[in-house]
């Protein structure tokens, strides 16, 4: 199970340049490889993602849940 806290944790990452860590903690591996390589998309992209965090959780839980039901 994937944690919001953990992920806003890795969030904050951005402030030393690690932009986009908690979009691949999330399982958003391209646009957390994105957000690595432009910065958050040019930091407005992180900003906007500091709302989105919770559904981005919450859908990765949803995914493993679901996974796991095979």
């Amino acid at each position: 199970m994937k944690s919001t806290v953990v992920a806003y944790l890795l969030w904050c990452l951005a402030f030393v340049g690690l932009c986009g860590i908690h979009r691949i903690y999330a399982g958003k591996w391209v646009s957390g490889l994105i957000w690595l390589f432009t910065l958050g998309l040019f930091t407005f992209g992180q900003f906007i993602d500091l709302f989105l965090v919770p559904g981005m959780v919450r859908e990765a839980n949803l995914r493993t849940q679901l996974a796991g039901r095979h």
